[in-house]
């Protein structure tokens, strides 16, 4: 049952993540409350019923304790979004998601069960506002003040090898790959050109891979 995941809640966070799932190939068992998103979601999963999954004899009866993963989608109904954690946890589900609409539910359903809790309108917000802001195509941030970033490469950098401009030295960022129109992803070496029109992906600490995505 390791590739089975339930997903509590049909909205958008929710329906995006059990649609996702039963497109990567998990078997996915949907449960929504709400009969209206029962009947929309049917014909995209395989698996979608109308129950109160804070009801844990309701969970019990779907046969929730045998799946290895849950995601509770629930955000605005906290109560039920906590209730539904509690459930979970009391049947032992040994690996629980939950969505989180601000800091305090999340400390909430941490305590309650929840192994990982997840904040999905902040970090896409904080997301969008580094990709607005600078030459980053693409921002993912770890919470150990990591960041992996898909950028334009700075104009000092254009016209030399990675070993020639020494960015790493510079600027405290390490060049992962270069990805070249039309070309295959290269990782990258001392040896690699970099010209206009390639973008690099880079890693390091926040602060710094921000500053070099600044440049111009």
């Amino acid at each position: 049952m390791s590739n089975n995941v339930v997903v509590v809640g049909l909205g958008r966070f929710g329906g995006a993540v059990a649609q996702s799932l039963s497109l990567l190939g998990h078997e996915v068992l949907a449960i929504e409350e709400d009969l209206a998103l029962v009947q929309s979601w049917s014909d995209r999963l395989t698996h979608v019923v109308q129950a109160d999954a804070s009801n844990i004899d309701a969970l019990r009866r779907l046969g929730v304790a045998d799946f290895q993963h849950a995601v509770v989608g629930i955000g605005n109904d906290v109560e039920a979004s906590v209730l539904t954690v509690l459930a979970l946890s009391e049947m032992g589900v040994p690996d629980i998601w939950a969505k989180a609409i601000s800091s305090n539910h999340g400390k909430i359903l941490e305590k309650t069960g929840a192994h990982h809790v997840v904040y999905p309108e902040a970090a896409m917000g904080e997301r969008v506002a580094h990709l607005v802001t600078g030459k980053m195509i693409d921002f993912i941030e770890f919470d150990d003040d990591f960041a992996i970033v898909k950028t334009r490469p700075p104009r000092e950098a254009l016209g030399k090898t990675l070993g020639e401009s020494q960015l790493r030295t510079r600027h405290g960022v390490t060049v992962v790959g270069v990805k070249r129109p039309q070309e295959d992803f290269t990782y990258a070496k001392p040896g690699t050109l970099v010209v206009e029109g390639d973008l690099l992906i880079i890693s390091g600490p926040t602060q710094k891979v921000e500053r070099f995505a600044a440049l111009p």
